[in-house]
């Protein structure tokens, strides 16, 4: 079988940052997406707590539902592709025939778009200047590098 790829993009704020959340704190802050560090990460460094996690454990809860929902009618047209082509191979066949009931999207809702609020203040670590993140004005006393880890002062 091959794999589906669908293209998803999930809302940025005014000044390009997306919205995280922490697997280990739960507490949410934004990243610069399109930020380079110069190297390729294996983690990321929560600003708030200073946890590390691996670069595909940051969705927010409503990041996971919308991507879930997105992906259910694309699944439902790729398996539906996939049988009318089995069956278009065997048209001429008179022992097989295939009438579609129903789909394959497991009747998830499709989401409404996300939005993402301009909340959270820019903090650029001594450390890595060039990798700002977003917290909370409430969240700027001690901060994490998203890098590195190491703890700082805004």
């Amino acid at each position: 079988m091959s794999n589906i790829k669908i293209p998803i993009q999930l809302p940025l704020d005014s000044d390009g940052f997306l919205r995280r959340e922490c697997p280990n704190c739960k507490q949410e802050f934004k990243w610069l997406p399109t930020g380079d560090s110069g190297t390729k990460a294996e983690q990321y460094f929560c600003p708030r707590c200073g946890k590390p996690a691996g670069v595909d454990q940051w969705w927010t809860p409503a990041q996971i539902e919308y991507v879930r929902g997105l992906s259910g009618p694309a699944m439902d047209q790729y398996v539906n592709d996939a049988l009318d082509d089995v069956f278009d191979s065997h048209r001429n066949s008179k022992s097989l025939t295939f009438k579609r009931t129903g789909d394959f999207s497991f009747n998830i809702p499709t989401p409404g778009p996300l939005v993402e609020p301009d909340d959270m203040v820019i903090i650029e670590s001594p450390c890595h200047p060039n990798e700002p993140v977003k917290v909370p004005e409430d969240a700027v006393g001690h901060v994490y590098c998203l890098i590195c880890g190491a703890e700082f002062t805004a």
